[in-house]
């Protein structure tokens, strides 16, 4: 294995430059497009809902696939073996609660931000807290995003990092501020395909220069990094099968079911259906991806096993590991560093100007939209300039990222701590009718509470290595003369440091609380969504929640066993299940429809004649209006609109033949 470390030549520059100013094209190609403003806010924050599914599903997939991912994952291969693969299950199981779930709801209402179903759902007060929640969480989130692709070209180049920082921060905030939210879906998409060949060419030229996919696969077995049985309970042990399918799947639940950056997309397909189906490509597109950085981390281990550079000292941090075998197979071959280097950048512009377009998204439709009365163009200038301000935060912050550790592990913490809490928020309010504004808002702080106090005592008390599942690096290959075995590693969202010999008395002085404090990462976003799920329900309970349940919009409530999954169920059962809440599905055909002042014994267009106005008599139901998703839809007429297709019903009791034939339910 060479040691020839390649440097940034002009071919390197030339594509990381090239990729830049594209990205910055686009925005300036849609800001000169929609000059005239005529779409207003909803054109500038949601594409005036008029985008196709493909885009939109390229766009969903690199919010999976981000920097954070092509730089952590193959250093957790590489370190903690091959655990985390697993999160491909966990993947698998949140796409249809997701689709659907979560979707239908957000889409029908026809909201701008999600944080709107809160107030629709509960009052003001909880939508303004879980927003202003949100607002931090992403803020801290996407500086993390910022700081990964940084540091990697300031690790592989002289490029400083906080000028790299400031490169990424500013050219983002550029193209989103000009562009919108169709800015940031369509340079997703230029930018998804140059990450997605960056990884490729990556994985080709570093498989070759190991010896091809048999000897990688001989060399992590042999090393231990082929490791797919723990099915350990303890939920102290970093990486089971467990966290990664349940934990994790619950933090990844949070991200794509009610994170404002995803539902902001959803909401800017032209169909429910469009909405669905980019989704679901976008979570084929993500598992391919992420099956890719899988497999390079695989082979970061087979080319270091006997030299590893982190226990060497060639490197300092764990998320270097793969740039730096990126100059080393590339040596000789300019324009690759870049190209790799480009597509570091390009996953991480999509995260951040996705991010900061759903922060001015909510704070100009939550914090100042209701308050004042200005118009649509005067709206869309204040978006862009929250769009800029929120860009200009997320840089700052940044700067502060350094000092989190791991980047796959600090990003995934500060997703789980806010992301679980606000999924039990929108999951008390979509399917417990008794849920009210005391427990919504009990619960949103206890659970984020519960799960901060952990993650700060974690920094505090450190797991013990048995729980962190650290594999074994070696050095004997190494031709530095000065190598020493006593290395140190940071351990991933720990400011604490794990070594080969570990301090007894440190162990011993460890108060009963930290093994609390040791629980893995991969449960907080778990923990917050439990906690504020059995808090909100209780608290629910004991403010007469369960009395208010009939008055809540059945609009706002989904109920999960109508599902057509769940048809083989008894009717009786389903209704029950409602908790007293009409959803105006036929269960029985039979059963009559009263109408104030009128009866028919037959109801038809075409025999109105036959009507009666002498009191209530019996009529079929109307037949419920589908959906695609294969649940009820709540019709939008009045009770008197709604008993009778087809005849128009006056408060003097009159009738009136209805001139149309069609039944004009609408969806929600």
């Amino acid at each position: 294995m060479t040691e020839e470390v390649a440097t940034f030549v002009a071919a390197d520059y030339a594509v990381f430059g090239v990729m830049l100013a594209l990205s910055a094209s686009i925005g300036l190609y849609y800001a000169y497009k929609d000059r005239q403003g005529k779409e207003g806010v909803q054109g500038y924050l949601l594409a005036a809902r008029q985008m196709n599914f493909f885009p939109v599903a390229i766009s969903l997939a690199l919010s999976f696939v981000s920097a954070v991912t092509v730089l952590g994952v193959p250093a957790e291969i590489h370190f903690f073996g091959s655990m985390y693969v697993w999160v491909i299950v966990a993947v698998v199981w949140v796409a249809p609660v997701v689709a659907e779930i979560y979707i239908p709801v957000f889409y029908r209402l026809e909201i701008t931000s999600a944080f709107e179903y809160i107030e629709m759902r509960f009052n003001r007060a909880t939508r303004l807290l879980s927003t202003f929640i949100f607002l931090i969480q992403n803020i801290m989130y996407i500086g993390i995003m910022i700081y990964a692709p940084a540091l990697a070209l300031s690790s592989v180049t002289n490029f400083n990092l906080w000028a790299a920082v400031a490169t990424i921060g500013i050219v983002c905030t550029f193209y989103t501020t000009l562009g919108g939210l169709k800015a940031v879906i369509w340079t997703d998409v230029f930018q998804g395909l140059v990450l997605l060949v960056g990884m490729i060419v990556t994985l080709a030229v570093s498989v070759t220069s190991v010896g091809g996919f048999n000897k990688v696969w001989e060399a992590c077995r042999e090393g231990g990094r082929i490791d797919f049985i723990n099915f350990q309970t303890d939920p102290r042990y970093r990486n089971t099968f467990w966290s990664m399918v349940i934990g994790l799947g619950f933090l990844w639940l949070s991200v794509f079911g009610t994170n404002q950056s995803q539902v902001q997309r959803y909401l800017s397909c032209k169909s429910e259906y469009e909405a669905k189906k980019g989704f679901y490509v976008g979570v084929i597109a993500a598992i391919f991806c992420l099956g890719l950085s899988y497999l390079t981390g695989f082979v970061t281990y087979a080319y270091f096993k006997d030299c590893d550079p982190l226990a060497s000292g060639k490197i300092s941090e764990p998320d270097q590991i793969l740039p730096y075998m990126i100059l080393l197979i590339f040596n000789n071959q300019p324009g690759l560093p870049g190209l790799f280097v480009a597509g570091l950048f390009a996953g991480c512009l999509s995260t951040v100007s996705s991010g900061i377009n759903a922060m001015a998204c909510v704070t100009v439709k939550d914090f100042i939209q209701p308050f004042v009365g200005w118009s649509q163009r005067v709206m869309t200038w204040v978006s862009k300039g929250m769009v800029f301000l929120f860009g200009a935060l997320c840089i700052g912050f940044a700067i502060l990222a350094s000092t989190l550790g791991g980047v796959l592990q600090a990003s995934l913490s500060v997703l789980g701590l806010v992301g679980g809490p606000l999924l039990g928020l929108f999951s008390l309010g979509i399917t417990f009718p008794c849920a009210n504004s005391p427990g919504a808002i009990s619960g949103l702080i206890l659970g984020i509470s519960l799960s901060t106090w952990i993650y700060i005592g974690s920094t505090i008390y450190a797991p013990l290595p048995k729980f962190m599942g650290f594999k074994s690096l070696s050095i004997d290959g190494c031709a530095v003369a000065n190598v020493t075995n006593n290395y140190t590693l940071t351990t991933m969202g720990s400011t604490d440091v794990m070594t080969t010999t570990v301090s007894t008395t440190t162990a011993a002085v460890r108060p009963p609380i930290a093994e609390f404090y040791s629980v893995s990462y991969a449960y907080y976003a778990a923990i917050g969504y439990g906690a504020t799920l059995i808090c909100g329900l209780v608290v629910s309970l004991l403010s007469c929640g369960y009395r208010e349940r009939k008055n809540v919009d059945p609009r706002l409530i989904l109920p999960l066993l109508d599902h057509k999954m769940f048809c083989w169920l008894p009717s009786k059962f389903r209704r029950f299940m409602w908790c007293g809440v009409s959803h105006e599905k036929d269960f029985d055909e039979e059963k009559p429809v009263k109408v104030k002042d009128i009866s028919l014994k037959s109801i038809s267009p075409l025999n109105v004649d036959e009507a009666k106005v002498n009191g209530d008599v019996s009529s079929p139901d109307p037949p419920p209006y589908p959906n695609s998703n294969g649940f009820s839809q709540k019709s939008n007429f009045s009770d008197s609109e709604r008993s009778l297709p087809g005849v128009a019903v006056q408060e003097n009791g009159e009738t009136n033949q209805a001139f149309s034939m069609e039944d004009e339910r609408s969806p929600i």
